[in-house]
């Protein structure tokens, strides 16, 4: 019983032979389909852009590894530090992609029909046209012809309205249509190869563009701690593509300068600011001294109070310090209540005594230029730019307060060292008046001229620490890629074209086996019915038309017929021979009067008697007796 069950499993399952022969059975098909779908790859291939690679790589420098001059690289902490991940956004930024596309005038395409496929010419094409003032996100569409004699033909306008069908302009000659002017120009590619020939130029949006090459950009990091990148671009000009890249390292570069450079250049304005000032007071104190010394006929003091001097020039070096520290905390404090200068960055390494001061003022500035940068990117309505701003405010205030704390004790220790120094002077009270007027004068010459020295070495130093500001990103290995374009590639195409052309028919060809419902063969009944099975009778439509297919000859329906009757007989029981056989089905048509004749006839020829009954009371039932 199990083998039985087994062999009918192993009747309804699929038979891969007679399935290869039904799917070969159907192969002008399958051809038909390669050639079909193949075409149309082969059409794909050729009507498909093509694509090509190109990569630089660059290292994105530390400046806590730079060599720099003691005393300059105060601002490296707070503005220089390198985060890979957050140049890797900048490289990404619209807005460099923007100023790329500007600088190469990539928002221009020309293109030319070769075959069925459409190639970018960029730097190739023999004309160059500029959009004098067309806002930079218009979008304009026409066809540039080259004709003899340096003239070119513009037709088949599109986003101009109010254009003519065609114009005829010379090269160098400015086309006005409404209120846009267009200016074409030729390039070192101008030649008789090229007249007659059709060139698509379209003005594409700025954005658009810009978007267009951010999309197709990659940028990878070669590990997770490194600071090297690979910058990638896929486009359909090589050309471009080189440019693009080198283009974007040098504006990123230039951008990252200005970054560096922003705190000097305002210290800078201040230093300038205070040397103007303190060169007019000190020309003042030296024009004064020259006329007490004409006037007063006195040269020199010190050889006739040298003796008393030793102990009051202690007092008076620490005074003059005390007055110099208070002229920097004055100056800072005016610059920082100036409502002018309230958006500026402060002045840092004026040379303040106090480091707390000093160090409040890189933190303001270094936070200040994280928030400018933050604006940049986004709005000042930004929750973090808000942050910023009170976090930057707070900070301002703490400063003045600390310097005004400086001030004052600053103002303690000078009256402090001046009174000792007045209690030392009171000793050489028998030096004449106009001594002490002399020496008051030259005091205060001192005091600017000291203040004039150190605002020159300052600003000497800051112009040197703008003059070693280096590029932020250094080029490993220059903008290569693959000679050839990496997009469309034939043979997969082709390939997959013909593997789609035998997957059609054969799901179709598989779809309509398996959802036939309509018996064939023996198979078919085998394993869905548990009576035995007699026998099968091909069809054969001109025998069906005659009525009678058996007889005396030998042939495939005689000897099917006549194995049915040999399947019937060893059916029969000995003592019970079969005497009546009935024919039916359920629709007309099916067959029964062929069978039932044609099996009567193969009777007859074993020398049997048979009666061959049409029942036409009982629709669609024939009998033999």
């Amino acid at each position: 019983m199990q083998s039985n069950s087994q062999s009918n499993k192993n009747e309804q399952g699929v038979n891969l032979v007679d399935l290869s022969v039904y799917l070969l059975s159907k192969w002008k098909w399958f051809v038909l389909s390669v050639l079909v779908f193949g075409g149309l790859a082969w059409y794909h291939y050729a009507t498909s852009p093509l694509v090509f690679f190109r990569s630089v790589t660059v290292i994105i420098k530390d400046p806590s590894n730079k060599t720099s001059t003691a005393g300059l690289d105060r601002y490296d902490n707070y503005i220089n530090k390198v985060n890979v991940a957050n140049e890797i956004l900048q490289f990404r930024s619209k807005r460099l992609m923007r100023e790329v596309v500007q600088r190469l005038h990539a928002d221009v395409d020309y293109r030319m029909e070769k075959g069925l496929r459409t190639d970018e010419l960029y730097n190739l094409s023999p004309v160059s046209v500029s959009f004098i003032n067309v806002m930079p996100e218009r979008h304009i569409f026409f066809a540039v012809t080259p004709r003899s004699g340096n003239t070119v033909t513009l037709s088949a306008f599109e986003g101009l309205p109010g254009a003519k069908e065609s114009y005829d302009v010379r090269l160098n000659d400015t086309l006005k249509v409404g209120d846009e002017r267009i200016l074409v120009t030729g390039t070192d590619h101008w030649g008789k190869s090229w007249t007659g020939r059709e060139i698509r130029v379209t003005k594409n949006p700025l954005n658009a563009v810009a978007g267009r090459f951010q999309g197709s950009m990659g940028i990878r990091q070669e590990e997770d701690e490194s600071s090297i990148l690979v910058l990638s671009l896929k486009d359909a000009s090589p050309r471009r593509a080189e440019d693009v890249l080198n283009t974007l390292v040098n504006v990123y570069n230039e951008e990252a300068l200005n970054d560096k450079n922003q705190v000097a250049v305002n210290t800078s304005e201040f230093i300038n600011e205070r040397l103007l000032i303190i060169e007019r007071e000190l020309g003042g104190v030296e024009t004064q001294l020259e006329s007490f010394k004409q006037s007063n006929q006195v040269m020199d003091i010190s050889s006739l109070a040298g003796q008393y001097m030793g102990e009051a020039q202690t007092y008076s070096a620490d005074a003059m310090e005390q007055e110099t520290q208070l002229k920097l905390a004055q100056f800072i404090k005016d610059y920082l209540t100036d409502p002018t200068k309230n958006r500026d960055l402060i002045p840092s390494g004026t040379g303040i005594s106090d480091a707390t001061v000093e160090n409040q003022i890189n933190q303001y500035n270094a936070l200040k230029l994280k928030r400018d940068k933050l604006i940049a990117d986004s709005s000042e309505s930004n929750p973090v730019v808000e942050e910023l701003n009170n976090t930057i405010h707070a900070l301002r205030q703490s400063i003045i307060r600390a310097v005004d704390n400086m001030i004052v004790s600053i103002n303690m220790k000078r009256n402090d060292a001046r009174s000792r120094q007045a209690q030392a002077q009171a000793r050489f009270t028998t030096v004449p008046t106009k001594e002490r007027q002399m020496l008051s004068i030259e005091r205060q010459q001192k005091i600017k001229e000291s203040l004039y020295m150190f605002l020159l070495n300052r600003r000497e130093e800051n112009a040197l620490s703008q003059a070693m500001a280096d590029n932020n990103a250094r080029t490993i290995d220059s903008v290569d890629g693959p000679v050839g374009p990496i997009s469309p590639v034939r043979n997969r195409i082709l390939l997959l074209g013909v593997l789609v052309g035998l997957a059609v028919p054969g799901v179709v060809f598989l779809m309509m086996l398996f959802m036939d419902t309509r018996v064939r063969s023996r198979k078919d009944l085998k394993g869905a019915v548990s009576i035995p099975f007699l026998g099968e009778i091909p069809q054969d439509k001109g025998a069906a038309k005659v009525g009678v297919a058996v007889g005396g000859e030998d042939g495939i329906l005689s000897e099917s017929f006549r194995i049915l009757r040999t399947n019937m007989a060893f059916m029969a029981k000995k003592d019970r021979p079969m005497q009546v056989i009935t024919f039916t089905s359920f629709n007309e048509g099916a067959g029964k009067t062929f069978i039932s004749r044609n099996l009567a006839m193969s009777l007859v020829l074993t020398k049997k008697r048979v009666v061959l009954v049409d029942d036409s009371i009982v629709r669609g039932t024939t009998s033999a007796r």
